[in-house]
């Protein structure tokens, strides 16, 4: 029976993985957050696998504040590498398997396809590259049955991101510039949770494995704001605007569509339309709003 070490619980993706895993009876489960378990501190790590006898850890933890990485980037770099290589090193010498979480910044959003785990990477702000670093530390380790999954734009009903924030202004203001020149396909965290409940036990493979993870389809922020207000009937107009027009002290990439084949065809799932993922989380904030 998967005995799952879950980092990063209170997270929008952890949060989600916490709410659906009484669907799963045949885990067991270790939520942990940064209050539970310091994952900087490797003798914490290895000492909480042991007495639980892990033999998964699903890590949801990250340092994402993308624009705050510029200025704090060794606490970016303790959470996004160090602490991985720390999770690493013990899965491969506890016999452990790991599912990594990733993100789209590893790349420099110049492509003209949807990227591929096997493109090149660029990142372009402190964010990307301590993630990549991560990665690169997980793949130097190598631990046995471990996979790396990157995704984009992630939302759900925990949490601060883009949908609530849209909810929020859109009760606030009249109108508001969006911008248009950033593509990509929105995450409902709730949907990666559970391909990745549904997958965890059937991980098996030698060296590391990368894979991609977003719903399905294309947007840009614009469009994603437009179809939020519509789909929760909040009467804010919007304006199309360039990155230029929106300055942030971290750089982000124009094009964050992400190849999905691979984990498709790997683990046999289907993936729902981002639209359709996006009435189900509306929904959900809906009830628990009542």
């Amino acid at each position: 029976m998967p005995n799952i070490l879950v980092t990063g619980s209170n997270g929008q993706l952890g949060s989600e993985l916490r709410d659906l895993h009484v669907n799963f009876p045949e885990y067991t489960f270790l939520f942990t957050d940064r209050n539970t378990l310091n994952i900087t501190d490797k003798e914490a790590i290895q000492s909480t696998c042991k007495s639980h006898s892990i033999t998964h850890i699903i890590n949801c933890a990250a340092y994402t504040a993308v624009d705050k990485a510029e200025e704090q980037q060794q606490q970016a770099d303790s959470i996004n590498h160090i602490a991985v290589q720390y999770l690493a090193e013990i899965a491969k010498e506890l016999n452990i398997a790991l599912i990594h979480i990733s993100t789209d910044y590893v790349f420099d959003g110049k492509n003209y396809r949807p990227y591929r785990e096997d493109d090149i990477t660029n990142p372009q702000g402190v964010y990307g590259k301590t993630k990549l670093n991560g990665e690169k530390a997980l793949q130097h380790v190598n631990p046995k049955n471990s996979i790396i999954i990157r995704t984009s734009w992630v939302y759900s009903r925990f949490g601060n991101n883009f949908v609530k924030t849209m909810l929020r202004l859109g009760e606030e203001r009249d109108n508001l510039g969006i911008i248009f020149d950033q593509v990509g396909t929105p995450t409902y965290a709730k949907d990666l949770a559970q391909h990745i409940l549904e997958i965890v036990s059937q991980v098996d493979n030698q060296d590391v494995q990368l894979f991609h993870y977003s719903n399905e389809g294309v947007c840009s922020w614009y469009d994603f704001a437009n179809v939020i207000f519509e789909l929760s009937n909040t009467a804010c107009n919007t304006t199309p605007i360039e990155s230029s027009q929106y300055p942030t002290p971290a750089k982000r990439p124009h094009f964050s569509i992400l190849n999905k084949v691979k984990i498709k065809k790997e683990y046999n799932i289907e993936i729902s339309y981002w639209k359709d993922s996006l009435k189900l989380c509306l929904t959900e904030l809906k009830e628990k709003t009542q």
